[in-house]
């Protein structure tokens, strides 16, 4: 996640306390999709989507911080 942009992630992890909480919730709302993918952690399909769709705006979250960080700089 966000591999292209890892310096700025690195620098927002330790500057940016609400880009943290949203990383490390990101990273929990991963390990359980793919618990539930690999059937380690039951879990019914509307479940699943709806932590998949939680995941996805918690990064598209991320990325317009990112965006924001890279713009004021730049």
């Amino acid at each position: 996640m966000f591999e292209h942009d890892q310096e700025i992630v690195d620098s927002l992890l330790s500057e940016h306390n609400d880009f943290k909480r949203l990383y490390d919730k990101h990273v929990q709302l991963k390990q359980k999709v793919k618990e539930a993918n690999l059937g380690t952690q039951p879990m019914d399909d509307y479940a699943l989507e709806k932590l998949k769709k939680e995941k996805l705006l918690l990064k598209d979250r991320m990325a317009t911080i990112i965006e924001n960080y890279r713009q004021a700089h730049a």
